[in-house]
């Protein structure tokens, strides 16, 4: 299809990290450790959850699921890049690009309304403790699952069908190391007004909405603290809500920092280097968040691993 001297393109060609031989070779080998160490230490959170009983709480469900997302979350862009490096081939074609564009929201989406739902969990445990059992029961913890990946899915396959009805033309080099939506539409030769348009609306709100509420619970849980007489309840109750809002800070940080702030304050570059941290970063220090903080969690480590390496040796 022809538009103007210019013809529709059919596949995108991904920059990457660097065009330098040495720092390519090192940002693979950085890339695959993390890849690696994210997979394994948030299947080894998800295991560690499903085999300890006393983990069995809607705590750690939310904990197990973010986990699993995670997982997704690396696996959507991370794979594509090393075997890019691999084969030295950078194109992406036009639907696969679509399709890493759908499940990176999805995934992201996840996360943000997850992170919601556990800062909601740690209100109930810390301002309604009498009631916490009445209140968050597994219907309530499937309903707020639901919600999460439900929402989420709506919003990626909302603008992934709008990026369908745009042409590209003329560039197809994206200057990231996946299909980033951002990216896609600076290179759009047709009208993006709608599409931003969504981005800005529909898109804000699953990153917006969540936070707020994050930001509510928390404040109802700093003034329950206040209440707290005792310097050892107050750690206690800092203590456990440390590991989740070092989380939120690390995701919301970052992810407002690329796509919700001015394009003139920053570059291409600082943009990659913030989307490398909530993408690849904070997946990979989730798990060491969360157990190295979480006595429980550290107690079920323990016994899973020799567990674990009995099976292995008998195999």
């Amino acid at each position: 299809m022809e538009r103007g001297n210019q013809s529709e393109i059919s596949e995108f060609i991904l920059l990457g990290l660097s065009d330098q031989p040495e720092q390519q070779r090192l940002l693979f080998c950085l890339f695959l450790f993390m890849y690696l160490i994210t997979g394994l230490g948030n299947l080894l959170i998800m295991m560690a959850i499903s085999c300890d009983p006393h983990l069995h709480t809607p705590m750690y469900f939310f904990l197990s699921n973010l986990s699993l997302v995670d997982i997704g979350f690396t696996s959507t862009t991370i794979p594509k890049m090393l075997n890019n490096h691999i084969s030295r081939n950078r194109t992406m074609p036009h639907a696969g690009c679509l399709t890493q564009v759908f499940f990176f929201i999805w995934f992201g989406g996840i996360d943000s309304v997850l992170l919601t739902a556990m800062a909601y969990d740690r209100y109930v445990a810390i301002c309604n403790p009498l009631h916490y059992k009445t209140v968050m029961t597994p219907k309530v913890c499937a309903f707020l699952i639901l919600i999460s990946w439900s929402w989420a899915c709506g919003n990626a396959l909302t603008e992934t069908l709008l990026l369908t009805r745009l042409s590209f033309c003329g560039h197809s080099e994206i200057p990231h190391f996946f299909c980033d939506l951002s990216a896609l539409l600076k290179l759009a030769c047709s009208d993006t007004f709608i599409n931003d348009l969504v981005v800005n609306t529909v898109g804000a709100l699953i990153v917006f909405l969540p936070f707020i509420g994050i930001l509510i619970s928390y404040a109802h849980i700093f003034m329950a603290v206040m209440k707290i007489s005792s310097v050892s309840g107050k750690q206690k109750v800092f203590s456990t809500c440390g590991s989740h809002l070092t989380v939120v800070c690390l995701f919301y940080g970052t992810v407002i920092g690329v796509y919700f702030s001015p394009t003139s304050t920053h570059t291409t570059q600082q943009d990659i280097a913030a989307t490398v941290m909530y993408t690849v970063v904070t997946p990979m220090l989730n798990p060491f968040i969360y157990s190295l903080r979480n006595k429980d969690m550290k107690r079920a480590l323990r016994m899973l691993i020799p567990r674990k390496l009995r099976f292995i040796r008998r195999l």
